[in-house]
């Protein structure tokens, strides 16, 4: 009894709607009456969950939220390495497919440089197959994404260029990894905060294996701009001025962190505890957004992003799920 309830609290709990849990039902070998008594009960259990943590989102939804930010990190990577960015097959799914606006191959200078970038575009594009599969039909679809407008949109911002001026990400490695910079150490924080609301074991280890991921590619970056900072200090500057507006979008605490200065290394962002801090679902969306307002779409996203956690947080508070 014990077992089959954890089957069907694991199942409500992942599924994105009631045809998804019927087929997770199916595969978990709950049928007829079983069946029909696991879905009500189900329903019960999810109508009080949601009113005890005051309407948490799914394991899915959460998950739909991660596959959104891959989509555009997937996109970002592979057409600096290799020109074209996800096939087809990999961008479908529920909600309105939109197509990608920019981007293009680097012309990269430092062999190691492009070592790393074919490498994290190698994985990103694991993380949307990856997540795809584990979401089935309840994945999203790949929503609309800007690659021009958004980076000179984040480095005016930022203060990196004028207010009529351009910013070309794929211009040359170093604004290329500026670039990759800004999304890296977003989706560190975007995992970490999403592990304490989901509830499914498996999904939990999976979001954990993702986040160690980003982790890796956050820890290459950085160290790869702190290097060349060693040569052209300008770099710790820019990377902080980063960091600074990446702090004025997502709510009044001063989290984020530059990379260092000349004198000090800081290649590891962490808290007094030496851990590192997590960002909710809504501060990603002001940065992906590019606004500290409460918005549904904008920056990155023109169209916003699909799914049900789609929503940027508003007033310049630190805003919580």
């Amino acid at each position: 009894m014990f077992e089959q309830r954890f089957i069907v609290d694991a199942i409500s709990r992942s599924s994105e709607n009631a045809v998804d849990r019927r087929r997770f039902f199916r595969a978990a070998g709950l049928s007829g009456i079983t069946a029909g008594a696991a879905i009500v009960a189900a329903g019960v259990a999810t109508a009080s969950s949601a009113a005890a943590d005051g309407g948490a989102p799914s394991d899915s939804a959460i998950l739909n939220f991660a596959l959104n930010l891959e989509y555009l990190e997937a996109e970002f990577y592979l057409r600096a390495v290799t020109g074209v960015g996800l096939a087809d097959k990999l961008t479908t799914g529920t909600g309105t497919r939109g197509p990608v606006v920019g981007g293009r191959a680097v012309s990269f200078q430092t062999p190691l440089i492009k070592k790393y970038a074919e490498e994290i575009a190698a994985d990103e594009k694991s993380h949307v197959a990856f997540l795809r599969s584990a979401l089935g039909s309840a994945a999203v679809s790949r929503p609309r994404i800007n690659l021009n407008d958004s980076f000179t949109a984040a480095a005016r911002a930022a203060g990196l260029v004028g207010a009529h001026e351009k910013f070309d990400v794929y211009a040359n490695e170093v604004n290329f990894l500026f670039g990759a910079y800004i999304f890296e150490d977003v989706g560190v924080t975007a995992y970490k905060g999403a592990a304490p609301l989901i509830s499914n074991k498996t999904y939990l280890e999976a979001a954990a294996g993702l986040l160690a991921v980003e982790a890796y590619h956050a820890g290459i970056i950085r160290t790869t701009l702190y290097a060349l900072g060693v040569q052209t200090p300008s770099i710790y500057t820019t990377a902080q001025k980063i960091s600074d507006a990446r702090d004025s979008l997502d709510g009044k605490t001063d989290l984020d962190q530059g990379i260092g200065t000349a004198a000090v290394a800081n290649l590891v962002p962490t808290d007094a505890n030496g851990l590192a801090f997590s960002r909710t679902a809504a501060q990603v969306l002001n940065i992906a957004y590019l606004t500290p307002k409460q918005v549904t779409s904008g920056g990155f996203f023109p169209a916003g992003v699909n799914g049900t956690i789609n929503t940027s947080g508003g007033g310049g508070d630190d805003d919580e799920d």
